[in-house]
């Protein structure tokens, strides 16, 4: 939050940081509302186990260039995406609430380019890649809470010092 001090009415007004999701929720949602995400999750990580998306011998064909599996389920959902994107923009489809959907456009900085490098050093060690975390938990893999914590850990790193990084 950011403090604004009107210098004539001598008044302190909070100024919410602006946000670039769609998402402006304003009450807090009931556990019964939040059950749809649990179920949807839940879908979700069946089908990344039946599909071998989280096995760490999958992950480690990709980064030895052993198979096309892997690449083909990634090249497939960018394609997925730009396709969704695309339908989103031209026929101005609006959120189930019915506000708008902005897609802003994004630069290009240098600092992706570590970024990247460093997520896919740590995806190639580790052998998970943050979303089917949950699902390999779920598996049983129970040595990947390092992987999460980790994950958490650099999170927390890159938003407290993301103002020194390279833009």
């Amino acid at each position: 939050m950011e403090k604004l001090i009107d210098k004539d009415i001598q008044v302190v007004v909070d100024k919410p940081e602006e946000c670039e999701a769609p998402n402006h929720q304003e009450s807090s949602e009931s556990f019964a509302s939040l059950l749809k995400y649990l179920i949807v999750g839940t879908i979700f990580g069946i089908i990344f186990v039946k599909a071998e998306i989280i096995s760490w011998f999958r992950i480690q064909e990709m980064f030895r260039f052993q198979s096309f599996f892997m690449y083909g389920v990634i090249g497939s959902a960018v394609i997925v995406g730009i396709i969704s994107v695309q339908i989103i923009k031209r026929l101005n489809i609006k959120t189930i609430k019915g506000e708008t959907i902005k897609i802003a456009n994004k630069e290009f900085r240098k600092g992706q380019i570590i970024g990247g490098f460093i997520f896919g050093l740590g995806w190639a060690i580790t052998g998970a890649c943050p979303g089917p975390l949950f699902a390999q938990i779920g598996s049983g893999f129970t040595v990947v809470f390092i992987t999460l914590l980790s994950a958490i850990a650099g999170t927390w790193v890159y938003g407290k010092f993301s103002d020194k990084l390279p833009k």
